[in-house]
């Protein structure tokens, strides 16, 4: 298998938040105000199939880390709704990624959290065969223990924003709702989501495995994969 890195891999700080979309026509709006453009042209919105990967007594977790295969899928143009089947517009990407606290959000003495932003540290690489590594993820007892899906569409806003500089703008439609991740400089999220007609006490630092499992808990059901279509129960 050839891991192959893409341009600019690193060992980088990630600065991220959540806010859930209710109103579209609002967001879309805001959004045009803005002139904000699709980071991707032709085909912006692209499927994300994610598959967390953990020890069978959860021991990643319990550090706060995550390990990650996505694989990505540009969906044609004019298509719209849950994935049937894998769509053929693009060539897959698949990534694998390691994910660990750096101790900015944690807890406060004062019980508060240190930042009002998930922060982490975040390691990436593009990979050519998702299959394989998954098999040697396997054969090192790590267990592909929950998946979850998503649509995202990626946008930056123009070179005359100056104050955005960095800012990456993520449209996430999923099986649970839609929502926006801000990521960039922490100014940059404040300003971005206020312009976007949100506050920060809208700001969301939860997973989406998180989300999703908060999310059964409301409605009362047994959390399966966040998928799209039915799915299996995973390991609790």
């Amino acid at each position: 298998m050839n891991i192959a890195g893409r341009q600019g891999d690193t060992v980088a700080q990630e600065i991220e938040i959540k806010l859930q979309v209710t109103d579209q026509r609002a967001l879309q709006r805001a959004l045009q105000r803005l002139k904000a453009k699709p980071l991707v042209t032709g085909s912006p919105r692209v499927h994300e199939l994610n598959v967390i990967f953990d020890t069978t007594d959860g021991s990643l977790a319990k550090r706060g880390q995550l390990l990650r295969i996505r694989t990505e899928t540009a969906e044609p143009k004019g298509k719209k709704g849950p994935a049937r089947g894998k769509p053929t517009a693009w060539k897959q990407r698949v990534l694998v990624t390691f994910k660990r606290p750096t101790g900015e959000d944690e807890v406060s003495p004062a019980g508060r959290p240190a930042s009002k932003y998930k922060v982490r540290e975040e390691i990436e690489l593009e990979i050519s065969d998702g299959g394989t590594l998954t098999k040697i993820f396997e054969a090192l007892s790590l267990d592909g223990w929950f998946r979850y899906e998503k649509y995202r569409t990626t946008y930056k806003l123009s070179k005359g924003h100056a104050w955005a500089r960095g800012l990456l703008i993520e449209l996430d439609e999923t099986p649970v709702g839609t929502f926006l991740e801000l990521e960039g400089p922490g100014e940059a999220i404040d300003r971005a989501a206020l312009e976007l007609g949100y506050t920060k006490k809208d700001y969301i630092t939860m997973s989406y495995l998180a989300v999703y499992v908060e999310e059964c808990r409301r409605r009362g059901e047994e959390p399966r994969n966040m998928l799209f279509a039915a799915a299996k129960t995973v390991r609790k």
